[in-house]
């Protein structure tokens, strides 16, 4: 009976990060939960004509799901769906996904972070209201990008270039190995005005730079992964 309930986890707030046909009736569940991190597991029988799951395990929408096993595949027991969320429509959409790309990408499975639920959470919930257009979508991507980076070990203190405080008048460049340093020609240059906004969460006034910021740091981390979901909306924003 212990191993049993070693086996099982009940009631945990989830979302649903990727899923795809699996066997004939089945799908497969990529999941990033509040206490476990991301797991994956098989939800039997949801590929079936009016299985309740089909409506339930939906993506950006929080549900409470209960799962059983050892291996690294687990087993879906119940899936309950908490709502509260309205769903993304439009280029909001569009980084909600982005959103679950680098979560898919960077996080190991089966291991627990429960403050970055949180943030993905929060991102979540600010991407669904706003409209469609996508105005204000920015300010929650960056917030989310430097949780992440920090919930990772990879976060910088954006105040502090080589042991001395950022001053508004100069240019620093940023080493993904060292954190900010003096303005270097073959890397890219940021404002010291823009990176103490950053540093601050004003992302309003760090809008260019912040992005750029963000996307060094992660094409460091990523090497040669390129993130289809960031391409798409480059070549959106081009048109």
């Amino acid at each position: 009976m212990v191993r049993a309930a070693k086996q099982r986890v009940d009631t945990q707030a989830a979302f649903v990060l990727h899923q795809y046909p699996y066997k004939e009736t089945s799908r497969l569940l990529d999941v990033f939960s509040r206490d476990h991190g991301r797991v994956m597991m098989v939800a039997r029988g949801a590929q079936r004509p009016g299985s309740q799951l089909r409506s339930i395990l939906l993506s950006f929408q929080p549900v409470l799901l209960a799962w059983f096993g050892v291996g690294e595949l687990k087993t879906l027991h119940s899936a309950d769906w908490q709502g509260g969320i309205p769903q993304l429509s439009g280029l909001p959409l569009l980084c909600g996904f982005y959103l679950n790309e680098l979560l898919l990408r960077l996080l190991p499975r089966d291991e627990p972070h429960s403050l970055l639920f949180g943030s993905y959470f929060e991102a979540i919930r600010a991407l669904s209201a706003l409209p469609a257009n996508g105005v204000g979508v920015e300010p929650i991507l960056r917030e989310f990008e430097r949780h992440l980076l920090d919930e990772m070990g990879y976060g910088a203190d954006w105040t502090q270039c080589e042991g001395r405080a950022v001053e508004e008048g100069r240019r620093y460049s940023f080493d993904p190995t060292q954190g900010l340093v003096s303005a270097e020609a073959h890397l890219p240059q940021y404002d010291g005005k823009a990176l103490l906004a950053f540093a601050a969460g004003d992302y309003e006034n760090a809008a260019a730079q912040g992005k750029m910021l963000m996307r060094q740091a992660f094409s460091a981390i990523l090497g040669d992964v390129s993130l289809h979901t960031r391409q798409l909306l480059i070549d959106l924003q081009k048109l």
